[in-house]
């Protein structure tokens, strides 16, 4: 099953789409606005419900308004985590043996608290020097061993109990399509779309997963998410340096920390850490399910009520995020090298969700991005082309705001002379008023996604989650009356109140220059399908299989990207094609081999 967690990457029109306003014409605003039906269920939960009877189908998920940001250090990407843990079951479904299965998760924790206490006499070892890396295999304590043999045991005699994937295979069986999950710092939300004669089905498997959800795997599921933050940022060029950029960006606020979490949180998370923040955070009163398709309102409160009221409320609210970005009085820049094209990419401290200073950056963000945007005019078809692609977006969270523009440089330019470009173009916006007719082709574009937006039951139900996990669902229908009053006035004011020197913060990035004399390793020419810049990251975790020695987690990871490649986006589909491929290789290469006896 495909997760997605969504995080900061290297374009920033992955930052622009973290919010999405819907915005209409002026004299459209009203035919298009969507009518919702707002219902609280007994324990709090909220619903919301949106008929169409286009087709025979609903789209149906819950947000559960928990993200990153309400994690702290020791804990971060445990939002994430539950992504995952999520789709292990319940105590009707996930096992062939629930009352063996309780046993076994019992004695897994007891032995891992044992394992623990060696963990700590590990680190302890490394504050002292003894030893370099607490993860490497030399550095466990003959007693970790032990119990790590232990624990692999049970391990494997729970798998033995196991149905997996069984929560997919019943809502395939029925005919649903698109099961999947996202995260990000502000909202964790799970999807589907099923036929309209399944929505009860819907219902209970929805609810039954919230009210006994059973964290099956949870150590070795733990190691999968591991496996992914290294997938994803420390195997590619960048990603630990845009990891390092982001904590200086957002320093003294939760944003800092990574969505995927930090490299040693991630194993050090305890089940009575999940156990804990799941009663806290996943508690009915902190969800709103929401349902966009063919079925009657009346009917489908009723069966709400039925199956999600029977949830208890939470016996304790989720505590208010109390701490506010600091406010900067200096520029920050953040340079590195890494193994990718030279480029420049600047953050602006902005506003939350629903400010109101939030919609002219939205529309000064249109007006610089995109192929007719003023600076690609500039900086990449112009006489004085500095670039060979810019983008800029403005992104407004929960709690805070960014406005970022990023640039990769060409050849024979630096990323200092892509800056340079980049603030002639935004003092042009500071100084000059934007032209009327410019300024309303891009609200012209923005009421033409919306239209499109508003044509199929996903992207309504997408949205709607989106806006009510960053803080109210009705921002769907309000957002297009601001975007549309948005003035050439209020597109300059902004552009001169955020967009300063002392406000913002500078990345910058060369090419790292390889050793003096170094041989160029030959490439596989299967790498000349998947696009340059996912190479680097390609290789790496092609290295990683080959010296892979154990089966049993590269059949994990297989049958984990198998269960993905359906859902895969396009661009990605040649990276994880090849990656697949050559872990089929090295797992049949193990199972070829002979084991062997170690000689004393």
């Amino acid at each position: 099953m495909k997760r997605i967690s969504l995080t900061r990457t290297r374009g920033l029109a992955v930052l622009a789409g973290l919010v999405v306003f819907a915005a209409v014409s002026p004299s459209a605003a009203r035919s298009q606005e969507l009518k919702v039906e707002e219902h609280v269920l007994s324990n709090g939960m909220k619903l919301l419900l949106v008929p169409r009877r286009d087709e025979p189908v609903v789209s149906a998920g819950w947000v559960a308004k928990v993200g990153s940001a309400n994690e702290r250090p020791g804990i971060t990407g445990i939002s994430h985590l539950f992504e995952h843990m999520m789709f292990k079951g319940t105590e009707a479904i996930g096992s062939k043996d629930y009352a063996r299965d309780q046993k076994l998760i019992a004695e897994q924790e007891r032995l891992r608290g044992l394992m623990r206490d060696e963990e700590s006499k590990m680190r302890a070892a490394l504050r002292r020097g003894e030893i370099d890396d607490v993860t490497k295999p030399e550095s466990k304590t003959p007693r970790y061993k032990e119990l790590e043999k232990e624990f692999d045991a049970l391990v494997k005699e729970q798998r033995d109990l196991l149905v997996k994937n069984e929560f997919d295979r019943i809502y395939t069986k029925q005919g649903a399509s698109g099961m999947n999950a996202s995260t990000n710092s502000d909202l964790t939300q799970y999807f589907i779309t099923v036929p309209k004669n399944k929505l009860e089905l819907w219902m209970w498997m929805e609810s039954d997963r919230l009210k006994g959800p059973v964290f099956r795997e949870f150590y070795s599921e733990r190691d999968v998410v591991f496996e992914e933050r290294r997938l994803r940022t420390e195997s590619t060029p960048t990603g630990r340096l845009d990891e390092a950029f982001e904590e200086m960006f957002w320093h003294g606020h939760p944003y800092t920390w990574p969505v995927l979490g930090y490299a040693s949180d991630i194993p050090a998370i305890t089940k009575a850490d999940a156990d804990a923040y799941y009663a806290l955070f996943y508690a009915p009163n902190n969800i709103t399910a929401v349902l966009v398709g063919d079925f009657d309102p009346k009917e489908a409160a009723a069966t709400a009520e039925r199956y999600f009221g029977r949830i208890p409320r939470g016996k304790n609210p989720p505590p208010e995020m109390t701490i506010l970005p600091p406010k900067w009085e200096a520029e920050m820049r953040f340079n590195g090298e890494a193994d990718t094209n030279p480029q420049v990419s600047v953050g602006w401290h902005t506003v939350p969700f629903q400010n109101k200073d939030a919609y002219p950056l939205q529309v000064l963000a249109q007006l610089l991005n995109g192929r007719t945007g003023r600076l690609y005019k500039a900086m990449v078809v112009g006489d004085a082309a500095v670039a060979t692609n810019v983008t800029a977006g403005a992104s407004s969270r929960k709690y805070a705001g960014e406005f970022g523009v990023e640039a990769e440089v060409k050849e024979g330019r630096t990323p200092e002379d892509a800056e340079k470009a980049i603030y002639v173009e935004l003092e042009k916006l500071k100084k000059d008023l934007v032209p009327a007719e410019e300024l309303q082709k891009v609200k012209n574009n923005f009421a033409a996604q919306t239209f499109r937006s508003l044509q199929a039951n996903f992207q309504i139900l997408f949205q709607l989650m989106g806006n009510e996990g960053r803080g109210d669902w009705k921002e769907f229908n309000r957002g297009p009356k601001k975007i549309q009053a948005v003035t050439a006035e209020d597109v300059r004011r902004v552009a001169r109140t955020y967009l300063t020197k002392e406000n913002r913060g500078v990345a910058t990035y060369t090419r790292r220059v390889g050793a003096p004399g170094a041989a160029a390793a030959p490439e596989d020419p299967a790498l000349a399908a998947v696009p340059e810049q996912m190479r680097p990251m390609v290789k790496q975790t092609i290295a990683r299989l080959a010296a892979s020695t154990d089966a049993d987690k590269l059949k994990q990871m297989i049958a984990q990207m198998e269960s993905q490649s359906g859902q895969m986006p396009p661009q990605m589909k040649p990276a994880t094609d090849l990656i697949l491929q050559k872990a089929r290789e090295r797992l049949t290469e193990l199972e070829k081999t002979p084991k062997t006896t170690e000689k004393k």
